[in-house]
């Protein structure tokens, strides 16, 4: 007798509950057929998978070792019967599994939970980076299904991923600052009057700090080197008045600070989504990016004067978009 995977479910069904005979009820069997049919298996791989008695059945050494294969097989199989059955119907629009790799923020995480809402039977995984390079090779060697990242005005990420990446959004970059700040008094602040100042950035790679340099010298002045450290490093600076930092409009400040974009929107941030062409998640990506601009709109929002201040710049905020580049 070959093993079959339905052989596989009957000695799942008895070592989930103990007896013979309940894993026969459940199974919609009769318990003598069933105790024959795990016979038959036993002697198929060799020896005996449960150890019986009064009090029920255990599994052997070896049947835990066939117990261990078969509940990692028997999901698999499934995953690939209602992927294979959704190809075939022209239906593949979605994912049963979500590997998404980001830079991290709240659109992101709003991602995730707009993702969970919309498939709730959804498996979803997460990576974390601060380098575009890393998750994009990731997407690129089948390790991640997207990835969700910033770059820096017109920048894109490398083509030598050859992968597709679209727009989520663009928007100007912000300062943060205490709100007894002199130049927190607007709807903006003139990157001229900041010339002073000292400015923290949360890290990352990319051209920001070079763009960010010229834009300053655009403005008449050389800044002070940007202090990079983490998210909360970066706050506490904020509320000390060691620092200003740069930061996203989509970033919710702690009571104490606010933030403000720069006049004339001298430096961009653009959201992006990417993912290969030739990948399962190509046949989600629609959808995907959808539920990405809604997640972004959803933050966004929470930030009013900003919503205020894009009303003049049209160009900024949340974008239908399109595709920016494919290899």
């Amino acid at each position: 007798m070959n093993l079959e995977l339905r052989h596989l479910k009957v000695v799942c069904a008895i070592a989930e509950t103990g007896s013979v005979t309940k894993a026969a009820s459940q199974l919609g069997l009769a318990q003598p057929a069933l105790t024959a049919q795990l016979q038959r298996i036993e002697r198929t791989l060799g020896g005996p998978l449960f150890d019986r008695d009064r009090r029920g059945a255990r599994p052997t050494a070896l049947g835990e070792l066939v117990l261990s294969r078969a509940r990692v097989l028997l999901p698999a199989m499934k995953g690939l019967q209602d992927e294979a059955a959704r190809l075939a119907a022209g239906g593949f629009s979605t994912l049963s599994r979500y590997r998404i790799g980001a830079i991290g923020g709240p659109v992101f995480a709003h991602l995730l939970h707009r993702i969970s809402a919309d498939q709730p039977e959804a498996q979803i995984s997460t990576y974390a980076s601060y380098y575009v390079d890393e998750l994009a090779t990731m997407v690129l060697n089948g390790k991640l299904d997207y990835a969700q990242v910033g770059v820096c005005g017109d920048a894109l990420p490398s083509a030598e991923y050859g992968l597709v990446w679209d727009t989520i959004a663009v928007d100007a970059v912000c300062v943060l600052m205490r709100e007894d700040h002199p130049q927190a008094k607007g709807l903006e602040v003139d990157l001229a009057e900041l010339a002073s100042e000292q400015w923290s950035a949360a890290a990352g790679d990319g051209c920001f700090e070079d763009c960010f340099a010229a834009a300053c010298a655009r403005a008449g002045f050389a800044p002070r080197r940007v202090l990079e450290t983490d998210v909360r490093a970066c706050i506490d600076m904020v509320e000390l008045g060691v620092a200003i930092g740069l930061c996203q409009p989509t970033f919710r400040p702690p009571a104490g600070l606010t933030t403000r974009p720069l006049k004339g929107a001298p430096l961009r941030w653009r959201l992006l989504l990417g993912w290969h062409p030739e990948s399962p998640a190509s046949r989600s990506s629609a959808k995907t990016l959808e539920l990405a601009r809604e997640s972004y709109r959803d933050v966004i929002a929470r930030n009013e004067d900003y919503v205020e201040w894009t009303r003049d710049h049209p160009h900024l905020g949340g974008s239908s978009g399109t595709q920016l580049a494919a290899a």
